[in-house]
């Protein structure tokens, strides 16, 4: 039987990213239902319970074959109000591919930048990751430039295959420790 994930809450420079339990979706279903998210891809989730449904499924920490643990984190906002979430799909191998949501009203103030850096670097530190991945569409240049900022890089076209990269998507890669 495959141990266990503890998962920690981050205190970070504004905001605290606390472990994704279903007792948030009521919350992040209204931070989901912003549209502005949407304009790349997906479409927000279709109802609480569809999205406590997933966030309890989520809350098991590991994919069933036991292969993957699966950490997500809600962003609380000092006011105590959930801004978004950041994620981790994290291999055995020591890689991770990562993912991230806002809610509109939080762009452009590097709060993105601050809690994907969080997390990144709680997954160095307790989680042994080496790697880290994001795949995003073309046409996302806010999201491009998030990854960026943060050392990203175009990864090789090898990995596109792998991890299944359509045309209109990129995948960015980078070292989990910089440098």
């Amino acid at each position: 039987m495959p141990k266990a994930v503890t998962m920690r809450t981050i205190d970070g420079d504004g905001f605290a990213l606390e472990p994704q339990v279903a007792a948030h979706a009521e919350a992040m279903f209204v931070v989901l239902g912003d549209p502005a998210i949407y304009e790349h891809e997906n479409a927000p989730p279709e109802s609480v319970e569809w999205l406590r449904t997933r966030f309890r499924r989520l809350e098991t920490r590991r994919s069933a074959d036991g292969r993957e643990r699966w950490l997500n984190w809600v962003v609380r906002l000092p006011d105590g109000r959930l801004a978004g979430y950041v994620q981790a799909t994290v291999g055995e191998d020591g890689s991770a591919g990562i993912a991230y949501e806002l809610a509109s009203a939080h762009w452009g103030r590097g709060l993105g930048t601050r809690c994907v850096q969080a997390m990144i670097g709680e997954l160095r530190a307790h989680y042994g990751v080496h790697t880290l991945t994001a795949v995003l569409k073309r046409s996302n240049a806010r999201s491009l430039r998030l990854l960026e900022r943060l050392g990203f890089v175009p990864a090789p076209d090898a990995l596109r295959a792998v991890h299944g990269v359509e045309p209109d998507e990129l995948i960015l890669q980078r070292a989990a420790a910089p440098g």
